[in-house]
């Protein structure tokens, strides 16, 4: 059985894979279906560094949510799509998306909130804590 708590635990590379940023941003290039060319992708991710992408699609084909197609062209072009377990998964980063957009005023609001009674950490009270906790200070 899976832990997810447990260090040793493969699911947390799964996890770890999919919860970074550029992984769910290329789920949801690929989410219409349509295979794109590595050039494609870094175009519509405008700011990925072609490193960070190449990593992110060896690690999602890795683990089975992306297919890697090269076709015998001069230069080879090589396509990236989503595989029927991806297209599982786009739809789980799809309603995170959905939640984001939906919350974002909620979430701002909050933010906002935070940063004005300064946060923990900064030397700031919280508001409606009392108590100032000094910088580099250790947390409980």
């Amino acid at each position: 059985m899976y832990d997810v708590m447990s260090p040793a635990c493969p699911t947390r590379q799964v996890i770890t894979h999919v919860g970074q940023k550029w992984s769910a941003l290329v789920l949801y290039a690929l989410e219409s279906g349509e295979p794109l060319r590595f050039s494609e992708l870094r175009r519509v991710m405008a700011d990925v560094s072609q490193k960070s992408l190449t990593q992110t699609l060896r690690q999602l084909e890795r683990d089975g949510f992306v297919e890697r197609t090269a076709h015998p062209t001069v230069p080879v072009t090589v396509e990236y799509r989503l595989t029927p377990l991806g297209r599982e998964l786009s739809g789980v980063v799809a309603a995170i998306r959905e939640f984001a957009y939906a919350t974002m005023p909620r979430i701002e609001a909050a933010r906002v909130r935070y940063d004005a009674r300064g946060g923990p950490g900064d030397g700031q009270p919280a508001a409606g804590r009392g108590t100032t906790i000094p910088a580099g200070a250790p947390r409980r």
